[in-house]
């Protein structure tokens, strides 16, 4: 489900920055620096304020949520980022709400909000300022999966005074997308993550084809629940996106342990949110095929959980009366460890083309070498 939404920027609105990560990036030397900041704030409603009582939440207690977003909003003017993703907004609170929309509104910001599917009490916010940016389309993409979540895709121009185009009629367009992914609470989540993704890369690609558009550079924002080392993290680098933190401090696939953006609920320290940075001039694989490898990455993962070797996986894998694994068999080994057999799994459509992605020559059957 999507809803389209054309946005004038006539109306005054709402303004965000933080402290959570900001990048800059700096595409032509006639345009001024884009700093982007993403955020998750984390909504009253989640907030636990004793560790005895798992149901004591700062949403019962004004005072305290309150104080805390004023000192948000107050780091957040500072900041002054030229675009803003927030996370975990308590859109249900219609003071909170409020709040936000007139201190960030009279500072110069466009900002959209949505909340999460099924009444789930939060949900994002992305504010764009006036002074960078027109706002040329805005979109919302509803996953309708176990996690409720959502996206914003707001498609922009670089606005800027006229004194420094006066040799260049071209103004930059941009793709940028907020979201909030699904925290893996258990390995079958796993795949729902990847989904999540991989149906955001869809909806980018598809809206790019729909309105005939060259192109576009891409921003993906948000706390995406994961870290350097998962698949979430791997299938977009094979799509050419980069993290714009990496990019910043010259870091590699391999420096996973320098990226720390959070605790999260369960104590662990993590790096999770990214400011991810499309070139769209840049060779990348086709969708499909990026996510067809994705989810053998997965699939790879899974039988190395179970200990297996390469050998005894293939032995597992192969049909009883030869040396070749089977569609069916294939189907059988996805089902058992969680990719499959249950609503959020691989789709049949899916598994079909996955399957098509491992017989390489075609036969119908996967021998050793294609395994």
């Amino acid at each position: 489900m999507r809803k389209d939404r054309r946005i004038k920027m006539k109306t005054r609105v709402s303004r965000i920055g933080s402290y959570a990560i900001a990048s800059s990036m700096r595409d032509h030397p006639h345009q001024p620096s884009i700093t982007c900041t993403t955020f998750n704030i984390l909504s009253p409603i989640y907030k636990r304020l004793s560790h005895k009582d798992q149901n004591c939440r700062e949403s019962d207690y004004r005072a305290y949520w309150l104080a805390r977003n004023q000192r948000i909003l107050v780091s957040l003017l500072h900041e002054r980022s030229s675009v803003i993703c927030l996370q975990e907004f308590w859109v249900g609170n219609e003071e909170l709400v409020t709040m936000y929309e007139k201190r960030l509104g009279g500072a110069g910001y466009l900002n959209v909000k949505l909340g999460r599917t099924n009444n789930s009490g939060d949900g994002l916010l992305t504010a764009v300022h006036k002074d960078y940016f027109r706002v040329i389309n805005y979109r919302e993409l509803l996953f309708n999966d176990c996690g409720d979540r959502v996206a914003q895709l707001l498609h922009v121009e670089l606005t800027t005074p006229a004194s420094q185009y006066r040799n260049n009629d071209t103004c930059q367009e941009i793709l940028i997308v907020n979201t909030h992914l699904l925290f893996p609470h258990d390995s079958s989540l796993c795949i729902v993550r990847l989904h999540q993704v991989y149906k955001i890369l869809q909806y980018v690609e598809s809206y790019q084809k729909e309105y005939n558009l060259n192109p576009l550079p891409i921003m993906l924002c948000g706390d995406w629940n994961g870290s350097k080392r998962g698949h979430v993290y791997k299938f977009l680098r094979s799509q050419g996106f980069v993290s714009s933190y990496d990019t910043a401090h010259q870091y590699t696939d391999a420096d996973a342990h320098k990226w720390v953006s959070h605790l999260n609920h369960r104590g662990d320290v993590c790096g999770v949110d990214f400011i991810w940075l499309l070139n769209p001039n840049r060779y990348r694989k086709l969708l499909k095929t990026s996510w067809s490898e994705a989810v053998f990455g997965m699939f790879k993962n899974q039988l190395k959980k179970a200990s297996l070797t390469e050998d005894n996986a293939f032995a597992f894998l192969k049909a009883n009366d030869g040396d070749y694994i089977t569609y069916l068999g294939f189907c059988e080994a996805l089902r058992q460890l969680n990719i499959t057999g249950h609503r959020h799994g691989l789709s049949v459509e899916e598994t079909k083309d996955v399957w098509v992605q491992a017989d390489i020559d075609g036969n119908g059957v996967v021998d050793h070498k294609e395994f």
